[in-house]
């Protein structure tokens, strides 16, 4: 529970969520009016629902998207795919200053792979990343540009995010009741509208790699390694907290030695490699280990403590996701929780000893009848 209630503070609200979609939508409609027959839609921990807000100064969270055009690589090379791309989004930020629109960026920045759409007053900013169809991965495949690499990259987003539903049972069962609920078709419901227990799992391990890799960004492993090998390692568990030590537990068998080489393939495109870097730099590789083991032990300490106190518990989490109040939120809001159950009589304690809500435990907590040294006057 304090798990949950803590990665749940760092989580982007829905409220913020839609404004986020209106936005990158807003760049498509206006794409589409002006004759590009362009598509924008989100990918990464957006698409998957697995945001987590960084811990940089400005706390704003970093949403991923991708621009597709349909050329054929044969017509277009990256750098042109890049400054077309380009072009486009500072006419759209052009046209919203013209037209006295409030709703526009504020910057449109040129990165390594990407143009940065910022909307700093709402708390986040789009990375918009120029990419045309993989004819070789249909329908889905991408390729993609990078200014420090010369052959095209690839990627498969929407696949992968077809593989990320498919790995929880629970997943797939919530976006179907959400279906239901809205009268549409199961594939209309973003992964995002719904929280399931590998997703909370998955934000856990990347806010604790965050913390972990504060001051070492270069050897923080990418949120998409995490990501899969937690989703390789997921057995089904809807206990969070049993949920992530199994999939940490589980993580490293699904690291491969493929000729001598380490080696996490992309579940939605063959044949990519996402721990490639592992083999050119070894320190990626050593620092991964080292963050699983701190993990490890976090999670190991934490199920020793069980019986031993809620302080004891919060001060181990507190200690692993240091420099954040979302720890202490959350152990003051199932504080407030535990206080409400017991005074309107819904607070038991177990033949075990354990305090629960179950009404089938064998005696209620009294309400709470002290009042210190002196009692409260009778009048």
């Amino acid at each position: 529970m304090l798990l949950d209630g803590a990665v749940e503070t760092l989580d982007i609200s829905p409220h913020l969520q839609q404004i986020a979609v209106d936005r990158y939508e807003d760049v498509g409609t206006w794409l589409a009016d002006h004759g590009k027959q362009w598509v924008i839609y989100a990918q990464g921990s957006f698409l998957l629902g697995t945001v987590v807000r960084p811990t940089t100064p400005t706390g704003e969270y970093d949403i991923d998207l991708v621009c597709k055009i349909p050329a054929r690589k044969e017509d277009i090379t990256q750098a042109e795919l890049k400054e077309l791309v380009g072009l486009e989004l500072h006419a759209y930020r052009r046209a919203k200053l013209r037209n006295g629109d409030t709703d526009g960026p504020t910057s449109c920045e040129s990165r390594r792979r990407c143009w940065t759409l910022g909307y700093p007053d709402l708390g986040f900013h789009l990375d918009v990343l120029p990419s045309i169809p993989d004819v070789t991965v249909p329908p889905t495949g991408l390729l993609l540009t990078d200014k420090q690499l010369r052959h095209w990259q690839c990627s498969n987003p929407l696949g992968y995010g077809g593989w990320f539903r498919n790995r929880s049972i629970e997943l797939q069962t919530k976006l179907r009741e959400a279906a239901r609920a809205k009268n549409v078709n199961v594939a209309d419901v973003p992964t995002w509208h719904v929280r399931s227990t590998l997703q909370r799992a998955v934000q856990i391990l990347k806010w604790h790699a965050m913390l972990h890799f504060a001051h070492d960004e270069d050897n923080k492993p990418p949120s998409i390694l995490i990501t899969t090998l937690a989703g390789l390692a997921y057995r089904g568990q809807t206990d969070l907290f049993t949920a992530t030590r199994s999939i940490v537990a589980g993580m490293p068998q699904y690291v491969e030695r493929r000729n001598g080489r380490y080696w996490v393939e992309n579940p939605a495109h063959a044949g990519e490699n996402f721990t490639d870097k592992w083999n050119e730099y070894p320190d990626r590789r050593r620092a991964f280990a080292d963050w699983h083991e701190s993990i490890a032990t976090t999670l190991g300490t934490l199920a020793r403590s069980h019986g031993h106190g809620l302080h004891n518990v919060v001060a181990t989490l507190e200690k692993a996701f240091p420099g954040s109040n979302a720890v202490r939120a959350s152990a003051d809001r199932y504080g407030e929780h535990i206080r409400q159950e017991r005074e309107s009589g819904r607070l038991y304690v177990a033949r075990s000893g354990a305090i629960t809500t179950s009404a089938t435990a064998a005696n209620p907590i009294r309400k709470h009848q002290f009042y210190g040294a002196t009692a409260p006057s009778s009048d």
